[in-house]
């Protein structure tokens, strides 16, 4: 394997970050998990013998420039508020800056769908424009532009790797995640639908070793890439199996876009969740065939097999939560 430097985790403590560092320690690579709070990135990192831990502060230029000192290539994974996507573009720019600074060769931002707006076909190649109708979606544009622009200056080397929906075992900010969880527990699942048309959702734990293989791609820098789920399948189908893995029949709550404007009157989240709701309605598939060409064949997990694993683990959290509340109730 070609010798390659240390990889920074921007934005580590969630479920890619975790999955990433994996991938990374399995391939007996020491990394760097940057975050702004240290007790998360030790409750997750401070096992591995090869993840280090520094804290930052992303709004201060010198904080960034020394997360990320020494780091050959930069994974960028910082969310901000789904109410304050405005923020994505400055902090880019405070990041690249940074990163820059230090010296850093190689950067990936991990990005999504939003930029491409509606669909004009499906699947989908990297030529298809980027044209999103959305605010969202221009605050993401906006990002990745930066993050492009940044390809070849001061020695910098920039990609984005694009990735639909993602679902996996305790993945809370998943679509997926409550229709395991109330699998899991007998209770009605709480839906965004419409639920019967066909959508793309990656095994999020899949992405790990693609990335990994990135940062020692030199050639993929420079441009973006599509990185696929296994296909596609209806949110009615996945809650037919999960709640099938208990041997129950399916109970969903299915909130439309005229039932999230009315519960955007008392809930942000839900104000927000309205104008990318044409997502649930019109598909965006990608296909990553350009990607797979690049570096070789890509391990995808089954839904079937993907669906098992996270309502699996689903079931143990919810039999720990009952374990907990006995003994509480009993201490009690």
């Amino acid at each position: 394997m070609q010798v390659t430097g240390k990889v920074g985790l921007f934005g580590a403590a969630g479920a890619a970050g975790q999955i990433i560092a994996a991938a990374l320690s399995a391939a007996g690579r020491d990394y760097r998990v940057v975050g702004r709070s240290r007790a998360p990135l030790e409750a997750a990192f401070g096992h591995d013998p090869h993840a280090e831990i520094v804290t930052w502060n992303p709004d201060d230029p010198a904080s960034i420039r020394a997360a990320s000192q020494d780091l050959q290539t930069v994974i960028y994974l910082v969310g901000v508020p789904y109410d304050q996507f405005a923020a994505h573009p400055p902090l880019m720019e405070r990041t690249l800056a940074g990163v820059t600074a230090a010296g850093v060769e190689r950067f990936i931002l991990i990005g999504t769908v939003y930029p491409y707006g509606r669909a004009r076909g499906n699947p989908i190649r990297e030529n298809h424009p980027r044209e999103p109708h959305t605010f969202k979606g221009q605050m993401r544009l906006a990002q990745e532009n930066l993050v492009l622009a940044a390809h070849g200056r001061d020695g910098l080397s920039t990609l984005v790797l694009r990735l639909p929906d993602f679902y996996g075992p305790k993945i809370e900010r998943s679509l997926l995640n409550g229709v395991f969880e109330a699998a899991a527990t007998g209770k009605r699942a709480q839906v965004i639908g419409p639920v019967d048309v066909p959508h793309e959702f990656i095994y999020l734990p899949d992405i790990g070793p693609v990335i990994e293989k990135l940062t020692r791609t030199p050639e993929a820098y420079g441009r973006w890439w599509h990185l696929a789920g296994a296909g596609i399948i209806t949110q009615r189908e996945v809650a037919r199996q999960a709640y099938a893995l208990a041997g129950r029949q399916p109970k969903l709550m299915v909130a439309g876009k005229t039932l999230l404007r009315v519960l955007g009157l008392f809930n942000p989240l839900m104000r927000e969740l309205v104008e990318m709701n044409y997502l649930m309605t019109e598909p965006l598939v990608l296909d990553d065939s350009a990607l797979t060409e690049l570096i070789g064949p890509i391990a995808r997990t089954s839904y079937e097999e993907g669906i098992r694993h996270a309502f699996d683990a689903a079931r143990e959290a919810a039999s720990a939560n009952a374990g907990a509340n006995g003994s509480a109730a009993s201490a009690a």
